[in-house]
């Protein structure tokens, strides 16, 4: 990954643990962080771990990415820093956004758990923040660790003992349950029970969203906050659907995600492919830039819980729905609003993230339901005045 990014990078047990690791090291507690508020509610929870305020950026309602003309003066010098997203794999204007940072004097910190293969301005998504965080279980299909990439090799020394600090140790019994999770999932899936399958992960806190959004649990939330920053307190948050985020990783995982990331190109080229079919399928609207090798392709679709429901009923399972968007589903309480809320819940409402490795599939059911395109209304027009 050092060769790919030209950037040192360090190993973290989940994507989400390298994100509190950056943002303990770029932001002081009480600072704003810009974000976007259609993403994993986790992410909101990392950002108030690291005793930061978040603030929800305004979305280009075509593919979710950060709409920087929509920001306001006054919201811009009131920031901190400015995470990007990268939703699904679709590029944030990172080269505007670092420019804007730049002129501010804050940090740039790009999460691209979905964007492992995306490019933009010519470079690949992370290379332009002062850090950047990588998840090794999206693409790769891991299903454990990332990595934290750095503009500043010399600081590499500091974030690996604060990713130290942080390390619960290795456990016997989580390595084998690592170990033998990708047999059990193929035997899953070879007797159709996915079903009784998904009720045992639950039952088992692997699995642990009835609904998209956690329960917010806001008067929790509060005492939490007042003992930020520190990852303790927000531990029932952060470690949803992924217990060992911050567990040291043993010979099993290291060796079974290393063999999938000598891979990786394979995997990206079929993603790609896929991209470029369901981008030409009538519920695509496609952003700016070249096409990319998509972790999810976000159609868009009018009734899009029906159309899950009918792509369920073929075993297809819709995941990485961010519905509603943070501002909605966290209130005023716990982060600032967008200033321009409303592409933003309409993307929110009708994106339908498809998988590109099941293009074909997932083009034939919707096409067989009779799933109608949602137009982007007039309403949610790009840009604003606020620069």
């Amino acid at each position: 990954m050092r060769n790919r990014l030209g950037r040192e990078c360090l190993y973290v047990p989940s994507c989400r643990l390298g994100l509190y690791v950056a943002l303990r090291h770029w932001c002081r507690p009480g600072g704003r962080v810009l974000m976007s508020p259609v993403n994993d509610d986790v992410i909101l929870f990392v950002v108030l771990a690291a005793g930061l305020r978040p603030v929800q950026a305004p979305l280009d309602p075509r593919d979710g990415s950060i709409d920087p003309r929509a920001v306001p003066d006054a919201v811009w010098h009131g920031l901190s820093a400015v995470l990007t997203t990268n939703l699904y794999g679709n590029p944030d204007p990172a080269p505007g956004l670092r420019a804007r940072c730049d002129a501010l004097g804050i940090p740039l910190l790009e999460d691209a758990a979905h964007a492992i293969g995306s490019r933009v301005g010519g470079r690949p998504v992370g290379s332009y923040g002062d850090a950047s965080v990588f998840s090794l279980s999206k693409h790769t299909a891991a299903k454990t660790g990332g990595f934290l990439a750095v503009a500043d090799p010399a600081l590499r020394g500091a974030l690996e003992e604060a990713r130290d600090d942080l390390l619960a140790p290795s456990r016997l019994s989580s390595e084998l349950a690592y170990a033998l999770r990708p047999y059990a999932e193929a035997g899953v899936r070879g007797l159709r029970l996915v079903r009784a399958a998904r009720a045992v992960m639950r039952l088992l806190g692997m699995e642990e969203r009835e609904e998209i959004r956690m329960p917010l649990r806001a008067d929790e939330l509060k005492q939490a906050m007042a003992e930020a920053p520190a990852l303790g307190p927000f531990h029932s948050w952060v470690r949803v659907d992924m217990h060992d985020y911050r567990i040291a990783p043993g010979a099993a995982r290291h060796s079974r995600t290393a063999r999938l990331l000598d891979r990786l190109d394979d995997r990206l080229a079929a993603h790609l492919a896929g991209t470029r079919r369901l981008l030409a399928s009538p519920w695509a609207a496609a952003g700016p830039g070249p096409v990319q090798p998509l972790f999810r392709v976000p159609l868009l679709v009018e009734d899009r819980d029906a159309a899950i429901a009918a792509l369920a009923r073929h075993r297809i399972t819709t995941g990485y729905l961010y519905d509603p968007p943070l501002d909605a589903y966290a209130s005023g309480l716990f982060t600032d609003p967008s200033p321009a809320p409303a592409p933003a819940r309409w993307f929110a409402r009708h994106a339908l993230p498809a998988d590109p490795l099941q293009a074909d599939r997932i083009i034939a059911v919707l096409r067989k339901s009779g799933a109608r395109p949602a137009d982007v209304p007039a309403g949610c027009r790009l840009g604003g005045d606020g620069g």
